[in-house]
């Protein structure tokens, strides 16, 4: 992604290896003994399941289910996306090929990146903002058809997987593909994704959005972190992140979904090196070739180390090996947030600043609707590298602990309690390979 932006703000250059408080080696090392220590710690302390998933939480006061629940509300939440989604559109359709047309901030930075703390939170709400789902209700409501209803019936055994092919291609287009700050691509790839969910959606009723809209996927995903979410009785509750995330359920494809998204991120990182920039430049590939080979081989990579990890573990403990992989899917959830958090929080403080400035006059033609076009960038962030460096560890490592905290948990519920500790160890040493080469990654030079 930084790719994109990086004629914009020089986003990598803030907090580098040199502006950690400590040398890069302690860091990296530490951030390994952590893990290892507070498996150790689980291992003694922790000796039987804790959380208890979609059955756990403390209702709010019932007037704040009734009224998030109410139609009214609803649709003040879904008008607002689409009003929104069509402002953007205008940029997309009428605006300058230029990078100070706010679309590229707007895809690359406010919805991609900005979906993350918007479901941290509020939780799930990404499915009442998406506009293409009250497109296709509005249609639905027009022709007197039931949304729920398609043409076709959609198999269970679809799950994520179209999601993860579709997460994929955004990879490839923010991080490989070329020319992909100017609009013609940008328009491809925004008409195919369209027009593959508004058909599916019609054939397939609205289910199809959750197994196939990457942004409503990742959202949803990424909301199973917020301290809110739905009681199996339908009453919002406030519970802990990680008891939220323990209500995952494993689907087809889920595994496939965390790959991309912790191996795209990791690929970013490897992109901007310099060792990989200069080999990739005197070989006689191109570079969008070798781009989408690596970034291939690198989801490839996290989709073959953790699943080989979740069988292994069912080796070791005695326990149905084919179904570990999406019964600990989850884990994996925290540490793909850190790898975003650590990747991306400046280019979102930054580039999304910079967005919203440009959304007051879309079509370069001396507007200023929201009030914003004669502010400037608060740049004050990039006077605190260390703070920044220190934050991206902590990032990484955070994330890593509370995956190992997920996967231990999962152990202790699923395996023989004689057999619990041996069975996380393939997934020790995964999570701690994980942590160290996430690092390098994340400070390559």
């Amino acid at each position: 992604m930084s790719a994109v932006v990086a004629q914009l703000v020089p986003l990598h250059g803030l907090g580098s290896r040199q502006d950690l408080p400590i040398d890069f080696s302690y860091a990296v090392v530490g951030a390994g003994i952590a893990i290892a220590a507070s498996f150790l710690v689980l291992a003694f302390a922790w000796q039987s399941p804790k959380y208890r998933g979609n059955a756990s939480g403390r209702a709010l006061p019932a007037g704040v289910t009734k009224t998030i629940d109410s139609a009214w509300f609803r649709w003040i939440v879904r008008l607002f996306g689409l009003f929104v989604g069509l402002y953007a559109l205008m940029a997309l359709l009428f605006g300058p090929d230029r990078l100070t047309n706010p679309i590229f901030g707007f895809v690359y930075v406010l919805i991609w990146v900005g979906l993350v703390p918007v479901s941290l939170l509020f939780g799930p709400v990404w499915r009442t903002l998406n506009p293409l789902r009250t497109l296709h209700l509005l249609f639905c409501r027009a022709a007197r058809l039931n949304p729920s209803a398609g043409l076709l019936t959609l198999s269970p055994k679809v799950g994520l997987w179209p999601a993860a092919v579709g997460l994929l291609a955004f990879a490839w287009l923010e991080l490989v593909a070329p020319d992909r700050a100017t609009l013609p691509v940008l328009q491809v790839w925004l008409a195919l994704y369209v027009v593959i969910v508004g058909i599916g959606a019609m054939l397939f009723g609205d289910r199809w959005f959750s197994s196939t809209d990457p942004f409503e996927v990742y959202a949803t995903l990424i909301a199973r972190l917020s301290p809110f979410g739905r009681r199996v009785d339908g009453a919002i509750v406030v519970r802990r992140p990680l008891e939220n995330l323990d209500g995952l359920r494993p689907r087809p494809g889920l595994v496939a979904v965390v790959a991309v998204l912790l191996g795209s991120t990791g690929y970013d990182g490897f992109s901007s090196s310099g060792s990989w920039i200069g080999w990739a430049q005197n070989t006689d590939y191109s570079m969008p070739l070798l781009g989408t080979g690596m970034l291939l081989l690198f989801v490839a990579f996290v989709f073959a180390t953790y699943s080989s990890a979740t069988v292994l573990a069912g080796r070791l403990s005695g326990a149905r090996r084919s179904e570990l992989p999406g019964r600990f899917a989850h884990s994996v959830v925290p540490i793909a947030l850190g790898y975003v958090l650590a990747h991306y929080a400046t280019l979102l403080i930054l580039e999304g600043q910079r967005t919203l400035i440009l959304l007051s006059d879309p079509l370069n033609r001396g507007w200023n609707v929201f009030g914003t076009a004669n502010l400037s960038l608060n740049t004050a962030i990039t006077n605190h590298t260390s703070i920044i460096s220190t934050g991206l560890v902590l990032a990484v490592v955070g994330g890593h602990l509370l995956g190992v905290v997920s996967a231990h948990d999962r152990a202790v519920a699923l395996f023989p309690r004689a057999r619990a500790l041996a069975g996380q160890i393939p997934l020790l040493i995964v999570m701690v390979a994980y942590t160290v080469g996430g690092l390098g990654l994340l400070f390559a030079e």
